[in-house]
């Protein structure tokens, strides 16, 4: 029987796990604007700023393995947006495809409402995330617009679709 598919917190020691994930897509994709592998401490920090922030950082497990990773953060600095967040998601690359990523939506949506937020923005890069765009309209995700040319990474420029969310209330 294959293992389940869970999601929890990210405790530090995920980490490790969540970053060899995202150092793939930032070597070998263009679903992340980052040119550059964020070392571990820049994952630490991350997971510690938006904890402190009361957003969750959840991962997904099949079996002991960290799999996949989502979180909110603050979509703009500025007070008025302190309700809008922006999530990420990222799959390991031998396991997309099989509802997990649907599954870890979900399961950050539901845990992003509870601890305050009123409506999320997802940033969707044009190129090769066809299955991203699907899992966020089936998450309740509806297109507000396209960023053209907005970044260039691996030798062409990348248009960024705006997705968008309002979150259930009194959750």
């Amino acid at each position: 029987m294959p293992d389940e598919f869970v999601v929890r917190d990210a405790a530090l020691g995920d980490l490790d796990s969540v970053a060899e994930i995202y150092a793939h897509y930032v070597e070998h994709s263009v679903a992340t604007f980052d040119l550059e592998v964020p070392g571990i401490d820049a994952w630490r920090d991350r997971l510690a700023e938006l904890r402190a922030m009361g957003w969750p950082f959840l991962v997904g497990m099949l079996g002991e393995r960290v799999v996949g990773y989502g979180y909110v953060a603050p979509w703009r600095t500025r007070p008025a947006y302190r309700h809008t967040v922006e999530s990420s998601i990222y799959l390991a690359p031998d396991v997309r495809g099989g509802g997990h990523g649907r599954r870890l939506l979900d399961q950050l949506l539901v845990a992003a409402a509870r601890n305050g937020a009123h409506e999320v923005v997802a940033m969707v890069t044009e190129s090769g995330n066809e299955a991203s765009i699907r899992v966020h309209r089936a998450a309740g995700f509806r297109f507000v617009g396209r960023l053209r040319e907005v970044g260039y990474k691996h030798g062409r420029w990348i248009d960024v679709n705006i997705l968008q969310a309002g979150l259930p209330r009194g959750t």
